[in-house]
């Protein structure tokens, strides 16, 4: 297996003038300009003593430059710590802090929201939109900043040029990156990889689907979650591609812009972004009476068919070789239609935990309702005595799984069999030919329609802190957030509330602290205690 990081010295030697990272409609970076800036990054990290292994958090917005410091800090050596930009800035410095970072990637506007006294091991802070520095813990890291262009001319007195990229490997074991799952102050999970596990992952999808110069990719997952980091970063760039960012949440119709502008050869998403198109794009023309006679007339509705696939290709860009969805099932009336058009896709498998992918299959023999097979880098087995049929908990052994949870040795613990296995939390079945099939989640975690984790927990705690709250449970509703909840009835009638306002109120309170993809959209008055197992877990399935 090769190393990424040779595959990404590769294709910065071989395509040094060409695109490689770019904010759509905004700054442009050539791989040879990447390399630039990765170097003079590197000169700094030495000027604040950062040494091989050392932790660098990086929390700020999608954009060229975080593609930028992402690399510049793991071809350093250091431990990359990527965290969502759109947390709770206690939880970002609880973070930090929990990470053992020494040096912070952010953005200038989210810097003035942190507060460094909670952050004590930072030595320096730099602006990711202009790689400037915002904070030195001593005149020495502030010299080297200030003196940057002067150390960079020295190092490379006959300027930068292809040969004078070198970058590691041999470091397969070792330690690559921190992910954290959430943005939980207590107990933080933060997910061990090593660069073993990246590059398993970048061979699997160089493998596959292989990525070339000429071709591009359209970024809007967020790039702190390992879904958008590996595929619509790390993996593309090792193959030459240029990488465009759309930096914010799209709208449905900045997306499709940018798509057909840029013209993609892959499409990374989640089911529900397809599904939202094919039922505001396709769906209204599928319902129209005449068309419901000529799609049932065969021949005739081949044709039809094949009109809509071009349509909906022609849509991102018509150079679209596949359309991978992940994270969630996607809705199987949708599926059956997408089928019938013949459309390029592909439903894969895959968790932080994994780097993240764990299975897929490509869109020509992808079985319908399944989520793909086992990758290469990763053995899949069902804890069930009888796999094909009877559903267990998915577990799953290989290069690309995680060491375990920074600093959590409980969690560790119980996130592995005693024969080595990671549990993932999952359940589902897998048939003769290796295809697997969710049948249901052990984990409660909501995927938001622009790839954000949402854990209801989170939100669920911070509801029940509030007076009158006995319990809750929060739900996706059409991609809206409804919390239901069950109040002390007998209290609130004793104190005079009106709980049909205090219900109202309750979400502008909760969603102060609630990061922007995690704001509740409303609250519903539940009139009896939720149902519960033997062991008092509210039946979260009896609530939809």
């Amino acid at each position: 297996m090769k190393h990424y990081l040779k595959r990404l010295e590769d294709a910065v030697k071989a395509n040094w003038d060409r695109q490689a990272l770019c904010n759509y409609r905004g700054e442009q970076f050539t791989f040879a300009e990447m390399a630039g800036h990765i170097a003079r990054l590197h000169i700094l990290f030495e000027s604040a003593g950062l040494k091989k292994g050392m932790k660098v958090a990086l929390c700020a917005k999608n954009s060229a430059r975080w593609g930028i410091a992402f690399f510049a800090v793991n071809t350093y050596e250091a431990v990359v710590v990527p965290i969502l930009a759109d947390f709770h800035p206690d939880s970002i410095n609880s973070l930090v802090d929990h990470s053992e970072s020494l040096v912070l990637f952010t953005d200038a506007d989210m810097w003035k929201k942190l507060d460094r006294s909670k952050m004590p091991n930072i030595k320096a802070v730099m602006a990711v939109g202009d790689f400037s520095l915002l904070y030195a813990a001593n005149d020495h890291i502030a010299a080297a900043a200030a003196g940057l262009d002067d150390l960079f001319a020295a190092r490379y007195p006959d300027g930068f040029k292809p040969d004078k990229v070198s970058y590691p490997d041999g470091n397969d074991k070792e330690l690559a990156i921190i992910n954290y799952t959430s943005g939980t102050t207590s107990a933080p999970k933060g997910v061990m990889l090593r660069y073993e596990c990246l590059s398993a992952n970048v061979e699997f999808g160089q493998n596959w689907l292989p990525s070339y110069p000429e071709d591009k990719i359209v970024s809007m997952l967020p790039m702190a979650h390992m879904y958008g980091m590996m595929f619509e970063l790390i993996y593309p760039l090792c193959g030459g591609s240029s990488v465009y960012y759309l930096g914010k949440t799209p709208t449905p119709a900045l997306l499709l812009g940018a798509m057909a502008e840029v013209r993609p050869y892959l499409v990374i998403t989640v089911p529900l972004v397809m599904e939202k198109i094919f039922k505001s794009k396709v769906q209204p023309v599928l319902n129209k009476p005449v068309m419901k006679v000529l799609t049932s007339i065969p021949g005739v509705n081949r044709m039809i068919f094949n009109k809509i696939r071009k349509t909906l290709i022609d849509a991102f860009g018509g150079k679209v070789r596949s359309i991978i969805m992940g994270g969630a099932a996607l809705n199987p009336d949708v599926e059956k239609w997408f089928r019938k058009f013949r459309l390029p896709f592909t439903v894969g498998y895959g968790m932080t935990e994994a780097a993240p992918l764990l299975a897929y299959a490509p869109w020509q023999s992808f079985v319908p309702r399944s989520c793909g097979r086992a990758v290469d880098s990763a053995e899949v087995r069902i804890d069930s005595e009888d796999p094909q049929n009877v559903a267990g908990e998915i577990q799953a052994r290989g290069i690309s799984i995680m060491s375990g949870y920074f600093k959590n040795e409980e969690a560790s613990r119980a996130a592995f069999t005693d024969d080595g296995w990671m549990n993932t939390g999952d359940l589902g079945v897998i048939d003769a030919d290796g295809n697997i099939f969710i049948r249901g989640r052990s984990k409660n975690m909501i995927l938001s329609a622009n790839g954000q984790n949402i854990y209801p927990e989170e939100i669920e705690a911070v509801v029940n802190s509030r007076p009158y709250v006995v319990e809750s449970v929060v739900l996706d509703r059409g991609a809206k957030l409804v919390a239901l909840v069950y109040f002390d009835m007998e209290k609130a009638k004793a104190d005079g509330i009106d709980l049909a306002a205090y219900a109202g109120s309750i979400v502008g309170d909760v969603n102060k602290s609630m990061p922007s993809y995690s704001k509740l959209a409303k609250v519903e008055i539940m009139d009896q205690p939720f149902e519960k197992t033997p062991k008092m877990s509210i039946k979260r399935f009896m609530y939809k």
